[in-house]
């Protein structure tokens, strides 16, 4: 796949609640807070189960992180919709590989950003 800077990739989900009990039960995270039910009947969604949507677009990439960097910005619940926007900020070609850095912003089904992030890595070239 060919990338430039600029380039803006999107995917996003909507977080059920029997996805966000397997990731409790996988990752091990089961605190409180993701395990009882709000006001309104919904779980928690785990903040890593919330960056996780990005991966998708990484796997895309064939991208290989070497560092992400999150910052949560506000809760994620179950049947929340969240949008995940990645834009590319750089890209350099060294030997076999290029070196990419990118930014990402997680929105709700309201337009409120929940999560932003950054990260950098590489991808081989076959």
């Amino acid at each position: 796949m060919n990338i430039s800077v600029g380039d803006v990739l999107t995917w996003k989900r909507t977080f059920n609640e029997e996805e966000t009990l397997q990731f409790a039960e996988l990752s091990g995270d089961q605190g409180r807070h993701h395990m009882e039910r709000d006001e309104k009947g919904r779980l928690m969604v785990h903040g890593l189960f919330t960056a996780s949507i990005g991966t998708k677009i990484g796997g895309d990439l064939n991208y290989i992180a070497k560092e992400m960097v999150s910052e949560y910005i506000r809760p994620v619940f179950t049947g929340d919709t969240i949008t995940c926007e990645v834009t590319i900020t750089q890209v350099e070609q060294k030997k076999g590989f290029k070196e990419v850095a990118m930014s990402s912003v997680y929105r709700n089904q309201h337009d409120k950003d929940v999560l932003i992030g950054s990260s950098h890595g590489i991808i081989r070239e076959s």
